[in-house]
């Protein structure tokens, strides 16, 4: 009689085998894009480019940089403070203006006219109003981390079901018990997508404010330093700055994505 192995005992389930299959794809990109990046600085066609090897020698190198890592640690510091302070802001007044709609009518023009507003452009008006450095920060990433969490929380409202709301009702509970019950967990993948989103708002914004500021401490900071330099080693340094802030920003997303997907499971389902 003829016996089959289950894929499963091997630890090769189909799930497993197409994760394999989709990190080998991510690494062959990467390496191909490393590649081709370092050709085509050997042929100095480009003489502006850095070389691929020594850049990523720098990038390493950098990991190992008590300086650099207290810039790091010093960018993170504001977005890990000012992201908490832009959900408990914007969450509650998404679901404000989600669940009465008077309110959201009344408060439109006011939305739709501090939403387009850059916060780049009023990295001047919070240094004036916040100091130090670091309460300017804070202060830009909330402004501009609670838009896509207060829009995500607004639309999660709307697509709740209106008839849990009524079943509710009926039972006799009150607006609030409504909102708890029913409005917040319908809305919450909303909320976390927001959440998701402000998270590369507030990267963005924090290196931002201490680029053109000039913060000693910072990402920020380091890129002025960084580029002050002559020559290609300067140029180096930029790259490999810039390598790192991308980098943060796609181990925060791949955090909060996976967080996301065991929150809120049962939405792929």
């Amino acid at each position: 009689m003829m016996t089959t192995i289950n894929p499963a005992r091997r630890g090769q389930t189909p799930l497993a085998r197409a994760k394999l299959a989709k990190y080998t794809r991510h690494a062959i990109g990467v390496a191909g894009f490393l590649l081709a990046w370092q050709l085509l600085g050997m042929t100095g066609l480009f003489k502006w480019m850095p070389p691929a090897a020594d850049t990523l020698a720098r990038t390493f190198s950098l990991a190992v940089d008590p300086e650099f890592l207290g810039d790091i640690a010093g960018t993170l510091t504001a977005a890990v403070i000012g992201l908490p302070l832009a959900v408990l802001i914007a969450v509650p007044i998404g679901l404000l203006l989600g669940t009465v709609p008077v309110v959201e009518e009344m408060t439109r023009v006011f939305v739709e006219f501090l939403r387009p507003i850059p916060s780049v452009a009023l990295i001047p008006l919070a240094l004036f109003f916040f100091q130090p450095e670091i309460n300017a920060k804070v202060a830009l990433i909330v402004f501009a981390a609670s838009w896509p969490i207060l829009i995500n929380t607004l639309y999660g409202v709307r697509d709740v079901d209106p008839l849990g709301k009524e079943t509710l009702r009926s039972f006799g509970f009150g607006p609030g018990a409504v909102i708890w019950r029913v409005a917040l967990p319908s809305a919450a993948p909303f909320i976390a997508t927001g959440v998701r989103l402000a998270a590369s708002i507030t990267l963005i914004l924090a290196i931002s404010v201490e680029y053109i500021v000039g913060g000693s401490v910072g990402v920020g900071g380091f890129l002025i330093e960084a580029s002050t330099g002559v020559g290609m080693d300067a140029l180096i340094d930029v790259v490999a700055v810039l390598i790192w802030a991308g980098v943060i920003g796609l181990v925060v997303n791949l955090l909060l994505a996976r967080a996301e997907r065991r929150l809120f499971r049962w939405r792929n389902t």
